[in-house]
């Protein structure tokens, strides 16, 4: 594990430099564990991919203090266990209107749209972190089949729910927002509510499958959400 000082007021703590599950998992683990220790001074932990940044109150303790004892707890961290997040299926109506980009995914990986498809809710994707947007989901897993290269010219204006392609990366916008990966398709589900009262939808740890639905059967969600 490799620390550094972020400011003057946070310690990241590195446990690799890839999108791996073992050290994503190491991360969980280690941040349940910092958690636990209640270390005084810590404000807030962020994770990543295969790092956490801890944050702290300079009036209470330095950067040495606190770097010495995060080093410390590393040392207890185990590989974690591979069970224990949710699985959340997440309906997605794929192609039209709603994945404009399908087509292109299916030209660059040299397969038909259907079975981009297929493959693209074929499996299960781990959250690896939420970022860049409130709810937006970083998963892991995507089959190197579809691997997609970003927009060279990023769109001004997603629409919420949209489920994308950038790189070897898949994630759904939670929100409406600019953006540069490869739409395919939307779901109908409202992911990120600031006034939701109850658990999120999902969180890092979890993992995600995606359910292919109809264009009826998205706008037959649609107005159940609106309702909600």
């Amino acid at each position: 594990m490799r620390i550094k000082a972020v400011g003057d007021r946070g310690v990241l703590l590195e446990l690799g430099e890839s999108i791996d599950e073992a050290v994503n998992r190491k991360v969980m683990e280690l941040n349940r564990k910092i958690g636990a220790s209640y270390i005084e001074g810590i404000t807030e932990t962020v994770l990543a991919f295969c790092s956490v940044l801890v944050c702290y109150d300079p009036l209470i303790t330095d950067y040495d203090l606190l770097s010495r004892k995060l080093e410390e707890l590393s040392k207890t961290v185990t590989l974690g266990k591979k069970s224990g997040g949710r699985l959340v299926e997440i309906p997605v109506c794929y192609g039209g209107d709603l994945g404009p980009d399908l087509s292109f995914v299916a030209e660059h990986a040299g397969r038909k749209e259907r079975e981009v498809i297929r493959i693209h809710s074929g499996r299960d994707y781990r959250i690896y972190m939420l970022g860049f947007l409130p709810g937006f989901p970083y998963l892991g897993g995507l089959d190197q089949r579809i691997h997609t290269p970003r927009l060279t010219s990023p769109r001004t204006k997603i629409p919420a729910g949209s489920v994308g392609i950038g790189g070897e990366q898949t994630g759904i916008y939670p929100m409406e927002s600019p953006g540069g990966w490869r739409l395919i398709g939307r779901t109908p589900y409202q992911l990120f509510d600031v006034e939701r009262a109850e658990k999120p939808l999902y969180e890092a740890g979890d993992s995600i499958r995606f359910i292919p639905i109809t264009l009826q059967e998205f706008h037959k969600i649609s107005l159940e959400q609106e309702k909600r």
